[in-house]
């Protein structure tokens, strides 16, 4: 009985089993189903590159100007190295400007040269002297759109500039030097050769002389020449042999042997055009300074500014074109080295005194007489006028 109870339970679980293995697997419980992910930001729109800037336009290379100076024999310490001067300044002061000058004697060498620069383009060809002024327009006039200036002359041609000088004016105030410091009560003039425009200088030397004292007696002498300083000093030396202790020379290269004169005689000098006071120090009492220098530099730039439009440029004292030295402050070796009597005499009295004179002069109130008579003087200045 037991043993069939004990089969039957053993049989029961048995039963159990297979039921439990043969049941379906349990369903599993669904999974939560996924947040949907948030839509992604859209990206920002790329900022617009920004324009490119346009290029600036090609500005134009600024003008070269070309500038040619025809010259004869530099080297004079006067006339000709004044106008190469002004060429310096040009170089010093103009960096759009190229410059050259062609140094020759020979007058048909220079025509060829001038003829040349022309034909090679040059902007402006810048001759010299009163002699140069009909070949220099002859050359104008075959090259219309080249600019011409010549100094000491004028031109016909329309693209011609004449840059002439009140010679008269700066004479004027050097005579006045010489007659306010001779000691013999004569003085001198020597010019380089007998021609119109040395005799304006001379001219206006006596005018200046006797407006200061109408006995003070002239003694004019010409070399014949304008380069040789032997034959300047043979005839300074005669003057002073004949009384004259004081000397006015406009001769170019040979002025420098009246300069030379006077100091080996222990007597005084004037120069002209360019300063000559350092020369000899204490025999040149100042320089008749004509500013051959400052007129090709002026030149040069109405050239840049488009302005050098022909005609005739005067440079007188009005213009500060003329003048001895100690108008412009530009030397002072007579003071420093001369005789302690005169060096003062110079500067108390002399130096005033032309200052004055030259006031009256700009002023109109006085004039000086052109031996040219391209500038006419209505009311010259009176003999022993200084005095009134």
């Amino acid at each position: 009985m037991i043993r069939k109870t004990l089969a039957s339970l053993v049989l029961l679980m048995v039963m159990m089993a297979m039921l439990v293995g043969c049941a379906p697997a349990a369903t599993p419980e669904p999974a939560a189903p996924a947040e949907p992910a948030a839509p992604a930001e859209p990206a920002a729109p790329a900022e617009p590159a920004a324009p490119a800037e346009p290029a600036a336009p090609a500005q134009p290379e600024a003008k070269t100007y070309k500038v040619a100076l025809i010259a004869s024999l530099l080297g004079d310490k006067s006339f000709m190295d004044s106008a190469a001067a002004g060429i310096k300044l040009v170089n010093e002061n103009m960096p759009n400007v190229e410059t050259k000058i062609i140094e020759n004697a020979d007058v048909g060498e220079q025509q060829l040269a001038a003829r040349a620069m022309a034909e090679q383009g040059y902007d402006l060809v810048v001759t010299i002297g009163y002699g140069s002024a009909d070949w220099t327009d002859e050359i104008a006039a075959a090259f219309p759109d080249t600019k011409f200036a010549i100094v000491d002359a004028t031109l016909a041609q329309p693209n011609g500039t004449g840059l002439v000088f009140r010679e008269d004016e700066g004479s004027f105030t050097v005579g006045m030097v010489a007659a306010m410091l001779t000691k013999t009560k004569k003085v001198g003039y020597i010019g380089g050769m007998d021609v119109p425009l040395l005799r304006r200088f001379e001219l206006g030397y006596i005018q200046g002389v006797k407006y200061v004292d109408p006995s003070i007696e002239v003694v004019s002498g010409w070399i014949g020449d304008f380069n040789d300083a032997n034959k300047g000093k043979e005839l300074a030396l005669t003057q002073y042999q004949e009384g004259v202790d004081i000397i006015f020379a406009a001769a170019g290269k040979a002025g420098e042997g009246v300069l030379n004169a006077s100091k080996e005689r222990g007597l005084y000098s004037i120069g002209v055009d360019s300063d000559q006071d350092y020369l000899y120090p204490g025999h040149v009492i100042t320089s008749m300074m004509k500013r051959v220098d400052l007129s090709i530099y002026g030149a040069v730039q109405a050239l840049v500014a488009g302005e050098l439009s022909g005609g005739t440029k005067v440079f007188g004292l009005k213009e500060d074109g003329v003048g001895m030295c100690y108008l412009y402050d530009i030397d002072t070796e007579f003071l420093d080295n001369g005789p302690a009597d005169m060096a003062a005499k110079m500067k108390d009295e002399v130096i005033p005194a032309v200052k004055t004179a030259v006031e009256k002069i700009k002023s109109g109130e006085m004039c000086v007489k052109d031996y040219m008579e391209v500038f006419p003087c209505e009311n010259p200045a009176p003999e022993g006028g200084m005095g009134k």
